[in-house]
């Protein structure tokens, strides 16, 4: 408990409640399927605006809720028990708070409704989101729009479960709020999730607070047992201790205790700049085109024919991916829209509006919110196509969303679950912020979400600006000081009148500079082992960043690659029930930055010796699977399965980095046409590079900015047609489709 958390050896399809301990009941089942088939329930949704907006997520998401399996099945092992671990584990990586499967009842579907050939019930518990505090502007958008957006949720993760399903090659359709196929809640009495109690439902847990899905399938998978009637409230001591490695009453209270408009983790705490702590010389800093992005390089050839073949489906090569795709796309044409006309004088108050966003933010789902003005270098200066961006909202509304420390723990960061991990992160960014833009739009202010299928903005100045993190060794990342790196952003921007966060400084600099882990640990030696640079107005550990793309999109054993992210020692869960050294040494790195001469190298050490980075199998939930012609096959040559390599030792002077300046990226017009990169001239380049002391010398001398600060000109010329992405859908697309009939 000192060095480890109680719920390290806790499998993760159990979720982080304890439902496995609760007594059973199998006489329940006989009774529930004595009673008669249910009418179709009324969709009794409110009009709130919030709601509205909810609604109309829930009802995008409903859109894919049935369609075609996959042509062949996935190799999977034939126990149901292994199979149920693995849909649970993907239902509880999505966020539902339980998941329970039992067979399906002839009377569980409605009536009127021709049952389909599904065997089993895959049944999801969603829990509500906080409500904020009475007197407060959130309370009056939130409290009458709590179950729309649960439903909402609910939608979301049961969409995805089936098409996880349907990737596998087995038949499976998703039932969700105001498109009912089937009676959830005698599912969800079946499948162990609740009990009847007074004409509704009680869970042992959350009471009612809760909203359900269904997932039907004709996938065979071992079910569970009905809850007993005594099981009605599960909240004793042992649940307030954290039985079984679940998350403890006592942390959940902690959380509940925490003003609405705080994340659950003390960043109150940390210690405020009116800078961030690394250089930016804002007026030499670059615009740059969204041509330039490594992987937008690798989709339109720059990188060579391997690096773009693999581009359309490096990170979707897996069920538990390819299941998040199109759900991605079908968010895309939301992000933005016209304000309604109405008055906003009553959201006048900047400092009231942004504890009210930020309240708004956590309810639906985001893990840390910061707010910032919007430098001008962080708009894109161009388009895909070439089309200039001119700036055209004033504050940014940043938001990290946890990738999931207990899956993380349980791979090695490049292998088949790696890029699920960043998928889940932009769905669930991409919703929120979409719900977010979508209601504030409503309320009289411009807003657009700006989400990894679909930006105008850089996300990573914004993240810095407000208040969420540091500048790493990783490089191009920010580290924040609960979750470290294990997040994916996504940017709400908007008009609105908000109070700026600043930035933060938790000693990560002269952390990052003693600590070299995710260098040593990094599979393609993209990370450097020397020390800071200059790089277009920017102080940071400059990462070659053609090597890590080129290594995320061929890597031939995984799906993309998180590495550094697992093996971060700020890779760590802050929380009531983390291990007891984890909690003292994150207090004393945010409150006594004085000690970190003494604590980093112990810090850096210990999390060797303790073996933080390996791989955890109690964690392990998911199938080792690769996409081939859109079937799940075994992968074709194996598994990435590292752990970590302690006694690794690299001379900075013989490691040679690629520097892409500004002036080294392709025209923002050449969009269709390779711009192939040249890696011996992007080699010679950092001879070019200021060390940070020398640019700021050089800057109060008065000097102008280095030549290759200037970014590339556009070519003027017509290129050809830009490749398309692969979040962007097809000309034929029945999910887009839906989805703008839906929205219209």
């Amino acid at each position: 408990m000192f060095f480890h958390a109680r719920s390290r050896d806790r499998a993760f399809s159990l979720g982080t409640y304890p439902l496995e301990t609760l007594p059973r009941d199998d006489a329940i089942l006989a009774a529930e399927r004595d009673r008669p088939r249910s009418p179709a329930p009324q969709d009794a949704a409110g009009d709130a605006p919030l709601a509205a907006a909810a609604l109309k997520y829930r009802d995008i998401f409903a859109a894919s809720a049935d369609q075609e399996a996959a042509a062949a099945r996935a190799p999977v092992p034939d126990d149901p028990e292994a199979r149920a671990g693995d849909v649970k584990g993907m239902a509880c990586f999505m966020d539902s708070a339980m998941v329970g499967i039992c067979e399906m009842a002839p009377n569980a579907w409605l009536e009127g409704v021709e049952p389909l050939p599904h065997s089993h019930a895959v049944v999801l518990l969603i829990e509500d989101g906080k409500v904020p505090e009475p007197e407060t502007i959130a309370q009056g958008w939130v409290a009458p729009a709590v179950r729309e957006t649960s439903d909402m949720r609910a939608a979301e993760i049961a969409v995805v479960v089936a098409r996880h399903i349907r990737a596998m090659g087995f038949a499976a359709a998703a039932d969700v709020a105001g498109h009912r196929r089937t009676d959830a809640e005698r599912l969800a009495v079946m499948a162990g999730l609740a009990v009847r109690q007074n004409d509704g439902l009680v869970n042992p847990y959350l009471g009612s607070s809760f909203s359900l899905a269904v997932v039907t399938t004709e996938y065979a998978l071992a079910t569970d047992r009905p809850l007993a009637a005594s099981a009605a409230d599960g909240r004793g001591l042992r649940y307030w201790w954290g039985l079984n490695g679940a998350t403890s009453g006592r942390e959940r209270n902690r959380r509940a205790r925490r003003p609405s408009h705080y994340s659950n983790y003390p960043m109150e705490q940390v210690k405020e700049v009116d800078r961030p702590t690394t250089l930016i010389l804002d007026d030499e800093v670059p615009r740059v085109p969204k041509r330039a992005a490594f992987f937008e390089r690798g989709l339109q050839g720059d990188l060579g024919a391997k690096s773009q073949k693999e581009r359309s489906r490096f990170s979707f090569k897996h069920p538990s991916s390819k299941s998040l795709l199109n759900v991605i796309r079908s968010l895309v044409p939301h992000q933005g829209g016209d304000a309604a006309d109405v008055d906003t004088g009553a959201l006048a108050d900047a400092e009231a509006n942004s504890r009210a966003i930020k309240a708004l933010s956590y309810h639906l789902g985001s893990d840390l919110t910061g707010i910032c003005e919007i430098p001008r270098y962080a708009w894109f200066s161009h388009k895909e196509d070439g089309r200039p961006i001119e700036p055209y909202h004033k504050y940014a509304v940043a938001m990290l969303i946890d990738q999931g420390y207990d899956t993380m723990e349980g791979a090695s960061g490049d292998d088949w679950i790696s890029g699920t991990q960043s998928m889940r992160g932009y769905l669930r960014g991409a919703e929120i912020a979409g719900v977010m833009a979508e209601f504030m739009r409503g309320r009289g202010f411009p807003a657009r979400s700006q989400t990894n299928a679909d930006s105008d903005v850089l996300q990573i100045p914004v993240i810095l600006w407000a208040g969420l993190g540091e500048l790493s060794r990783i490089g191009e990342l920010v580290l924040n000081p609960f979750v470290g790196p294990r997040f994916k952003s996504v940017v709400l921007t908007t008009d609105m009148p908000l109070k700026p966060d600043k930035p933060i400084d938790f000693g990560l600099q002269y952390f990052c500079n003693n600590c070299l882990k995710c260098a040593r640990e990094c599979p393609c030696d993209a990370i450097p082992f020397g020390d800071k640079v200059m790089f277009n107005g920017y102080e940071m550990w400059k990462p070659d960043a053609e090597r890590c793309t080129r290594y995320r999109l061929t890597n031939m054993k995984g799906a993309a690659c998180g590495r550094c992210m697992k093996t971060c020692p700020i890779n760590k869960v802050v929380d009531a029930d983390g291990p007891i050294a984890t909690r003292v040494a994150s207090w004393l790195g945010v409150n006594a930055m004085f000690l970190k001469p003494l604590m980093v190298p112990i810090a850096a050490w210990a999390d060797d010796k303790l073996g933080n980075g390996k791989r955890n199998p109690a964690k392990k939930w998911w199938f080792d699977h690769e996409i081939i012609d859109d079937i799940a096959v075994e992968p074709r040559v194996g598994t990435n399965r590292r752990d970590i390599d302690p006694s690794r030792v690299v001379d900075p002077a013989k490691q040679k980095m690629a520097y892409y300046h500004a002036n080294m990226m392709p025209p923002p017009d050449a969009g269709g046409t390779p711009y192939p990169v040249d890696r011996k001239a992007a080699l010679a380049a950092a001879e070019l590079l200021e060390t940070p002391a020398e640019a700021w010398e050089r800057k109060q001398r008065g000097e102008p900015a280095p030549a290759h600060y200037t970014a590339t000109p556009p070519a003027g010329e017509k290129g050809g047609e830009t490749a398309a992405s692969p979040y962007v859908a097809p000309a034929i697309n029945p999910v887009a489709d839906v989805s703008k009939a839906a929205a219209e």
